[in-house]
């Protein structure tokens, strides 16, 4: 189990909402409505957060040779923090209403860029507004903090590397959060090319989910990872995802079950197949 969890419950989270030295963040995003999650902020959000948007706040704009939600610049990045009041010593508590698939983008990048400060709400807005907790709505001024981004680059790992191994992908243990329908390319509801990389294993987020969107206890969570990654907590280990959103909810259960953290795809299968001559796998592993 991990030694402290990442995760954040409704109850303490509302114990600390008027502490300064943390900052609650508003992730919400829908794909099909981009603009769906500023509106939802608008209208009524946990008291006192402010709100980032996955397209703008959370990623690079998309190139021809990236996947849908590139890696932000260091530098654009920590402005965006500064923005949100975000300092590297300020505590940070992240939520969507997505069971943390968003959020958890978030909760990565802020370590990613070196404030490890950071928790995700359990249960998200949903749990938040099932416990009967205070919300707010209209936009939140805050006073800007002063954040100095220090890029971790050991938390990602790039196509490249992917290319250079080859027939060896199973080695690096990467692990696709995606649906098993998805991952298998039975269906494909985003992306023009269907299937999976070849070597990777699939264990789809929701498995780390209770059926209300609530997280899974410690020793659930530990005996999904036991199956995946072994006995061995130090060891080495990928994810990945359709865009590189969704992995990060992988690192964190896998981090929950007291695995070391693993490097994050960025790219994902949205970069892997913008080349037609990288290989694809049907069906399951």
């Amino acid at each position: 189990m991990a030694e402290k969890s990442k995760l954040i419950s409704a109850a303490e989270l509302n114990e600390r909402i008027e502490d300064p030295g943390w900052r609650v963040i508003d992730c919400r995003f829908d794909l099909v409505d981009p603009d769906s999650g500023r509106r939802q902020y608008l209208e009524s959000h946990v008291p006192g957060a402010v709100f980032a948007d996955l397209g703008r706040d959370l990623a690079a704009p998309v190139s021809p040779q990236s996947g849908r939600h590139p890696l932000p610049h260091a530098v654009k990045f920590e402005a965006t923090l500064s923005r949100l009041g975000i300092s590297n010593s300020t505590g940070v508590v992240v939520y969507d209403s997505a069971s943390g698939a968003l959020a958890a983008r978030a909760w990565w990048l802020l370590r990613w860029a070196g404030n490890d400060n950071v928790r995700l709400l359990d249960g998200g807005f949903d749990e938040w507004r099932r416990r009967g907790h205070s919300v707010q709505s209209g936009s939140k001024d805050v006073a800007p903090g002063q954040f100095t981004a220090a890029p971790r680059h050991d938390l990602v790992i790039t196509t490249e590397e992917l290319i250079e191994a080859g027939d060896s992908i199973a080695e690096l243990l990467l692990i696709d959060a995606r649906d098993a329908i998805r991952f298998r390319g039975e269906v494909e509801p985003i992306d023009p090319v269907a299937g999976h990389i070849p070597g990777a294993l699939n264990v789809p987020l929701t498995l780390s989910l209770n059926a209300d969107g609530t997280w899974r206890a410690p020793g659930e969570l530990e005996a999904l990872w036991l199956d995946v990654l072994g006995e061995n907590r130090a060891v080495s280990w990928a994810v990945m995802c359709g865009s590189g959103v969704t992995a990060c909810h992988l690192a964190l259960s896998g981090m929950e079950a007291g695995y070391s953290e693993p490097r994050v795809y960025v790219g994902s299968w949205s970069e892997w197949i913008r080349d037609p001559g990288r290989p694809v796998a049907l069906g399951p592993t």
